[in-house]
């Protein structure tokens, strides 16, 4: 029992998430994901109508917020959220936008960390040429802002969901190429890599087991801020009409759709904003909590 102690206070991984459990900004991080990622899965059950297909009532130009409790009568159709200029209960569009949230966040970041680790990987290890045209390449896709790359990429590519996030992982590949050069130029030259190279390790070997596993402290902090940022990201060509194509229920196009009611029918707007603004600030928080954890130099912080 006490061996068992003693090595659980020395595993860092164990250690980690206790610090992050201690964490105030990555407890709240960690709660409003958890309620994103509920309200994802269950959004067949919790949504009260079809995000995508009109409703009976849908007629009308636009429907306020109807809650049976607060005074709508019985004999009306309940819409929490109300309902959007093409007559679909917004409630039920916003639930589902939230799978298509993740959706982008995940996908985009993971090709961006795959491909962007690779190149910075072969870059940080092999040095010479390859590092010198890797890393300039990479300046160059740093040179452009970022939505502004995005667009164009999409522009050329055509717009649509799939050209989106495409488009956001390519602007996203730089950042994590550079994080992980520099992680493996500093790791590549410490003593245990030195001793396995010595015995006789073959390069693959050294960077796949010994180096890299050692890289992904700053990668994962990274990678969570980078999801939050592929949202908004997702969210402003969605808005411009170069991203998620109507009817799907994403919240930058349903942002973009309902521009024109921000006065007479605010809530079209005030939800689907609330919504960008809670998912990105969860990852925020999260990333933030993370990157204390993780750190045994700001450990103070995770308490």
């Amino acid at each position: 029992m006490y061996a068992e102690t003693i090595y659980e206070r020395q595993s860092p991984t164990i250690e980690a998430f206790r610090r992050l459990a201690r964490h105030r900004s990555g407890q709240l991080g960690m709660i409003l994901l958890g309620i994103l990622i509920l309200v994802a899965i269950f959004a067949p059950v919790i949504a009260p109508f079809d995000p995508i297909t009109p409703l009976e009532d849908g007629s009308r130009p636009r429907s306020q917020p109807c809650i049976h409790i607060l005074g709508c009568p019985a004999s009306q159709p309940q819409h929490i959220f109300g309902v959007d200029t093409n007559g679909r209960d917004f409630l039920s569009r916003i639930i589902y936008g939230s799978r298509l949230s993740l959706q982008i966040g995940l996908e985009t970041i993971t090709f961006a960390i795959l491909i962007g680790g690779l190149l910075g990987a072969v870059a940080g290890y092999t040095g010479g040429w390859a590092d010198n045209i890797i890393m300039r390449i990479m300046d160059v896709l740093m040179a452009f802002p970022s939505l502004l790359l995005a667009i164009a990429i999409v522009t050329v590519l055509g717009p649509g969901l799939i050209n989106a996030l495409l488009a956001i992982g390519i602007i996203s590949i730089p950042i994590y190429a550079r994080l992980i050069r520099a992680s493996i130029l500093q790791i590549k030259e410490l003593d245990y890599v030195s001793a396995s190279r010595a015995l006789g390790a073959s390069s693959l070997r050294l960077l796949f087991t010994r180096i890299l596993p050692n890289s992904l402290t700053p990668l994962i902090v990274r990678g969570t801020l980078g999801i939050a940022t592929a949202i908004l990201d997702a969210a402003a060509l969605s808005f411009l009409g170069l991203g998620a194509q109507a009817p799907t229920p994403e919240w930058g196009l349903m942002l973009g759709d309902e521009k024109n009611s921000v006065f007479n029918a605010p809530f079209l707007v005030f939800f689907p904003g609330l919504a960008i603004m809670l998912v990105v600030l969860s990852f925020n928080l999260l990333g933030d909590g993370l990157r204390d954890a993780l750190d045994p130099r700001l450990r103070s912080k995770a308490r």
